[in-house]
């Protein structure tokens, strides 16, 4: 298998990855369980490496920052006699500088999504004459009920990843076969080909083996179907599986671009 170097921008940062799962868990930001955050943290970590995507330092030096904090909560705390005047009863909690920087980020985001929406808002309004747009219509494509993100997608793909950890190595059978991406594309379409139009495939079937090779081939390859507009992803809701739905019509067999 050929090396893979992706990047695929689906947080803008650690800051914006925490507060992902701080919403995901629904945390207190304010009383952040450190062992349950770090932890989910380093699977989306590992789930980015599995993918040989390029980790900015940013993401590690937030990992070694959660880990510092993790063990600086693990030490016992320091008993003081209340007696002396002199002594402080309150401990600096380790996590309050990252508080304060998750609090920070989340008001600059906030403040960044409210101009985003005034300048939609002010898009609507012109100065000239509309523009004649009939020869542009065509092109234009409209989001579907259901459609899912890609970060929704690569928290299925960690889903499975964590999934293939838990299986541990299959020391019963010895799987030699590789895949590449132009194969899993190929097996993939033809699977939708035998499909009515509205008849889906789940997202887990599409794996077999559970080896590294091919749940990351096959993500890529999905990924490559999806920009491509051949297939959508849905899912009716959070709980449930995403489901792959065959766009085009076209009864042809598809041909690796």
């Amino acid at each position: 298998m050929n090396e893979l170097n992706v990047k695929l921008d689906i947080f803008e940062g650690p800051l914006d990855l925490l507060l992902h799962l701080i919403k995901t868990l629904e945390i207190d930001i304010y009383d952040i369980p450190i062992s349950e955050i770090t932890e989910q943290y380093m699977i989306y970590i590992r789930s980015m490496q599995e993918l040989d995507l390029e980790l900015a330092g940013e993401y590690i030096v937030m990992a070694a920052t959660l880990m510092s904090i993790k063990s600086k909560m693990l030490l016992p705390k320091i008993e003081l006699d209340m007696s002396d005047e002199n002594e402080y009863s309150d401990e600096i909690d380790p996590r309050e500088q990252l508080v304060a920087q998750l609090l920070e980020y989340r008001k600059f985001k906030y403040a960044a999504g409210v101009l985003k929406d005034r300048e939609t808002e002010r898009g609507k309004y012109y100065t000239k004459e509309a523009t004649n747009l009939d020869n542009y219509r065509d092109e234009v494509i409209p989001l579907e009920p259901n459609e899912i993100t890609t970060i929704d997608l690569f928290l299925a793909f960690s889903d499975i990843l964590n999934r293939k950890r838990e299986l541990g190595p299959d020391t019963a059978s010895i799987i030699s076969e590789e895949f590449t991406i132009e194969d899993k594309v190929q097996e993939i379409m033809s699977r939708m080909f035998q499909l009515e139009l509205k008849q889906g495939v789940s997202f887990e079937s599409l794996f077999y083996f559970y080896t590294r090779n091919e749940i990351v081939t096959t993500f890529m390859a999905l990924l490559e179907l999806i920009k491509s507009g051949e297939i959508i992803a849905k899912q009716a809701k959070a709980e449930e599986s995403i489901v792959l739905y065959r766009k085009n019509k076209n009864n042809e067999g598809y041909q690796w671009k």
